[in-house]
């Protein structure tokens, strides 16, 4: 199993040896089940202001949140005062972003397409925006503009006429400034002061103040992921949400205090957090251990993230760079960083991640903030199925086919053998009476004669 190397902060798996199969293992299984009582106090929510509205909305946000508030929408007065309140270069640097993370979601490929053919038959699909979508923006121990951008700026490029945002208030009943103007240059037309599953439910289902949407997207904490996957089908979601994760794979180039402050800046986020260290060089991972040891002297979130290192946390000893991407690809995390001598030889191989970091120069912070892809990522090993969020998210396809006769005539008897072979004749009736319309109308032999004749 794990073995711990002196005072080390992260348990070290040897992968190099088959007796610690069922550590890594262990360590690639890390998605959580909620427990009975908060999805039975979940429940409860969800019921409340799916049957009750507003009141049960602000019942739930004075007895949790703290916070009495008769009024659930931002005010105009609130929404034009917020950005003279941020500074002006935190303001600029949220404008930065919001342009980046456009410009990135921009090369979108439609998926609007058509082929005519050579009768006339026509077959495509066009997409179209959602109507309304509504974005989860965290509260309560810290709060995210960051989020905002992510989570709007895909929407507004996906064309989607209505985005509305709800986030918990702070103590004073008002939404922090910096996040009002995230809000307003990334696309949200209008912002409600709720949050947890109250503001799930309350978009899922409407309230008198609150519209109901086609689809939620955004993180949370455990009630706010409980209650999406409760109101999931009644609305669209995008996917769990857990806590967040880094892997970073290197080699002899890395430097060890780099490596170390990249799993710190996961670890900070909370308890549960993972962060993890995958080398062949046993020597370097000696060294990121003393790094972590220095940098948590001073380390402003210290308790946070010695919690989540000693935790779901690892350093993993591969045989080589090529076992080390292969292991990454086992555990499949939301952040994957190649610090490695030639990163982009590697990126190939890489199958189940939600964003690669290139180098020793592509810390995961500059992708949580403005890089350009997005930060709402797949997590617990969903990357093996599960894509960042995108524009895709909020767009939805529908097919469509017009055949000619003749096309009907070519495909229509195998059409009838397949629904006969499935026990359903009617579809095959359906089939059968515009064969022999369309026979009748032309002047040719039933259609009905040709099909017995070619059962017996």
């Amino acid at each position: 199993m794990t073995s711990k190397q002196g005072k080390s902060l992260l348990p070290r798996i040897d992968a190099t040896s088959s007796s610690h199969d069922a550590a890594f293992s262990s360590l690639c299984s890390r998605r959580f089940a909620f427990d009975d009582k908060i999805n039975r106090s979940v429940e409860e929510i969800v019921a409340q202001v799916r049957d009750r509205g507003d009141s049960a909305v602000r019942e739930f946000t004075e007895t949790y949140d703290g916070i009495a508030t008769d009024v659930l929408e931002v005010s105009e007065d609130e929404w034009a005062a917020a950005s003279s309140l941020v500074d002006l270069l935190d303001r600029q640097a949220l404008e930065k972003a919001c342009q980046r993370i456009k410009e990135f979601h921009e090369h979108h490929a439609g998926s609007n397409w058509e082929s005519r053919e050579s009768d006339g038959s026509l077959l495509g699909q066009k997409s179209r925006p959602m109507q309304r979508v509504g974005l989860y923006v965290p509260g309560g121990k810290a709060s995210y503009p960051s989020s905002v951008l992510m989570n709007a700026i895909p929407a507004a490029v996906a064309r989607v006429p209505e985005i509305f945002m709800t986030t918990p208030p702070q103590r004073d009943g008002t939404i922090r400034p910096d996040v009002l103007h995230a809000a307003k240059i990334s696309g949200v037309n209008k912002v409600f002061k709720a949050g947890g599953a109250q503001a799930i439910a309350a978009l899922a289902f409407g309230t008198e103040t609150i519209p109901k949407v086609d689809k939620i997207v955004g993180p949370g904490n455990v009630y706010v992921q409980a209650a999406k996957k409760l109101v999931f089908g009644e609305v669209g979601i995008d996917s769990e949400a857990g806590p967040t994760e880094v892997l970073v794979v290197a080699d002899h180039t890395a430097r060890p205090s780099w490596i170390a402050a990249d799993l710190l800046s996961q670890a900070e986020h909370d308890e549960l957090a993972c962060a993890v260290l995958v080398t062949h060089d046993a020597s370097l991972a000696t060294q990121v251990e003393k790094e972590l040891q220095n940098q948590l002297r001073d380390f402003r979130r210290q308790d946070i993230a010695k919690k989540a290192l000693a935790g779901r946390s690892a350093t993993i000893i591969s045989k080589d760079v090529s076992h080390s991407v292969k292991l990454a690809n086992e555990y499949a995390a939301e952040h994957l960083v190649l610090a490695v001598e030639k990163p982009e030889s590697l990126l190939e191989s890489v199958e189940n991640a939600g964003t690669v970091f290139l180098g020793h120069y592509s810390p995961v912070a500059i992708g949580d903030y403005l890089a350009g892809p997005n930060h709402v990522l797949p997590t617990g090993g969903t990357a093996r199925f599960f894509s960042p969020l995108g524009v895709e998210d909020f767009v939805k396809r529908t097919s469509f086919v017009g055949f000619q006769p003749q096309t009907l005539r070519n495909l229509g008897q195998d059409v009838i053998r397949l629904s006969n072979l499935e026990g359903l004749p009617g579809h095959g009736a359906s089939v059968m009476i515009r064969l022999e319309g369309a026979d009748q109308e032309s002047g040719g032999m039933k259609t009905k004669r040709s099909i017995e004749a070619s059962d017996e």
